[in-house]
């Protein structure tokens, strides 16, 4: 999404000794992840059309602001280290006095800044102690879907694998049963979701 490696964070694992630290707070928020172009957004949209509580992508949401504003993509993203931290921050922001008893559907959460601030240069374990403050109730991570530039996304299938990858290995680092949702049709998606979530009494 952001152009070519930093070599001095691409390949840091989390600190094991920060990851023995308990969480605070237990809640009944899931998080919708994956790469680019997984389509989880397309899913966000489905499950708020449900009537459920949605957070949408924080990265999205940060570059139409900007656009709107007059920049262009390359200016926005001339500063990668610092829009990978403000974006992490609007996260962190957001979780913020949401009722942790609520079904809340999360486009990505604090945990998927780890690839973001390896690609950035920058260290992970940085912003480690931030995820602790909420444990997730379901990790849902979407398979790729063939790769679709748009106007926000720009990087190509090399940097999706990447992405993919650390976010399964963080997420599962942090103790989390992720679960993957296969390739299918958007509305076989969502029945897969909810199903799973309704079996285990979550929804």
């Amino acid at each position: 999404m952001f152009g070519s490696f930093q070599h001095d964070f691409r390949d840091t694992e989390l600190n094991p000794d920060l990851l023995s630290t308990p969480f605070k707070v237990q809640t009944n928020w899931h998080v919708i992840t994956g790469a680019s172009c997984s389509g989880k957004t397309t899913l966000i949209d489905q499950l708020a059309d449900k009537g459920f509580r949605t957070g949408p992508e924080a990265a999205r949401q940060y570059f139409e602001s900007e656009l709107a504003k007059g920049w262009t993509i390359d200016e926005i993203r001339e500063d990668r280290a610092t829009i990978t931290c403000q974006v992490h921050d609007m996260m962190v922001k957001r979780e913020i006095g949401l009722r942790t008893n609520e079904v809340i559907f999360f486009d990505r959460a604090l945990p998927d800044s780890f690839a973001f601030y390896r690609f950035a240069g920058l260290n992970p374990n940085e912003i480690l102690l931030d995820c602790f403050q909420h444990h997730y109730a379901s990790v849902f991570l979407l398979n790729r879907l063939p790769y679709q530039q748009d106007g926000v996304r720009v990087a190509d299938d090399p940097t999706a694998a990447y992405f993919e990858s650390w976010t399964s290995r963080d997420y599962s680092a942090l103790g989390y049963n992720i679960v993957r949702v296969p390739v299918l049709s958007p509305e076989e998606r969502l029945a897969f979701v909810l199903e799973r979530l309704s079996k285990q009494g979550l929804i």
